[in-house]
């Protein structure tokens, strides 16, 4: 449950959350109340379990005609084993409301909410999903960083050139279950390991089978899995809802 020191602003916000909080809060009373709340950065991350996220999260709440709402309530919920820091606060004079996630210690992909409410009680809340990766898949993100980025990653960076306008077959984001999820994880090995013709696909993209190791192969094709959007599901698996 919420800590007694955030008890001032729950009281008068009438909103309660299980979420675990850290840092300080502000307990001062909302005086104004938005009618819309949007996520502004910091969503879609993908970080280590149990760590924190390297970029905070901003969300701004509105006004029905949506203008920016300052002093409004701002209240972070999301499942056990997450830490906001803070985990509620009124919004600055921009209408915006910044925290740090830090993720839960299991790997997975959680969804966490921002939540507001009118002066009337009705609540209003913004949705997004971060990404917990476990020691696998941050091995597999290493070693995309060090092998595959360049190709897959359309963007460059200081510290990266692309490759991707180079290629005349595209590469596929590892984000991109529409496409990958369709593969099984022996599929997703060949092409790694014997390059694109093994799965009839373009020789552009080359063998790593001799630079990887198997256990290099497994965990990219986790870190495959766990950025999948939409999420990847194993067939045959039957995966609880979370409420």
């Amino acid at each position: 449950m919420m800590a007694m020191r955030i008890m001032a602003i729950i009281l008068a916000f009438g909103l309660a959350t299980a979420c675990n909080s850290s840092g300080p809060q502000n307990t001062q009373p909302a005086t104004v109340y938005g009618s819309a709340i949007a996520v502004s950065s910091g969503d879609k991350q993908i970080g280590a379990s149990g760590a924190a996220l390297d970029e905070p999260v901003v969300v701004q709440v509105n006004d029905a005609q949506g203008t920016a709402t300052p002093g409004a309530a701002v209240v972070m919920e999301g499942p056990p084993g997450v830490r906001f820091a803070p985990v509620t606060r009124l919004t600055d004079s921009s209408g915006q409301f910044t925290t740090v996630v830090s993720l839960g210690g299991q790997a997975g992909r959680y969804q966490l909410a921002a939540v507001t409410q009118d002066r009337g009680g009705k609540r209003f809340s913004a949705k997004f999903d971060e990404i917990a990766l476990g020691y696998q898949s941050m091995l597999g993100r290493q070693l995309n960083n060090q092998y595959c980025d360049r190709c897959h990653n359309p963007e460059s960076t200081a510290v990266r050139v692309s490759n991707f306008d180079n290629l005349s077959a595209k590469p596929h984001a590892f984000s991109e279950g529409d496409v990958l999820n369709k593969f099984t994880d022996a599929d997703l090995t060949a092409i790694i390991s014997q390059g694109g013709p093994a799965l009839g696909r373009s020789a552009e993209m080359p063998p790593w089978g001799y630079t990887l190791s198997k256990a290099d192969m497994q965990a990219l094709v986790a870190y495959i899995r766990a950025v999948s959007d939409p999420p990847y599901r194993t067939k045959g698996v039957v995966y609880a809802q979370v409420h």
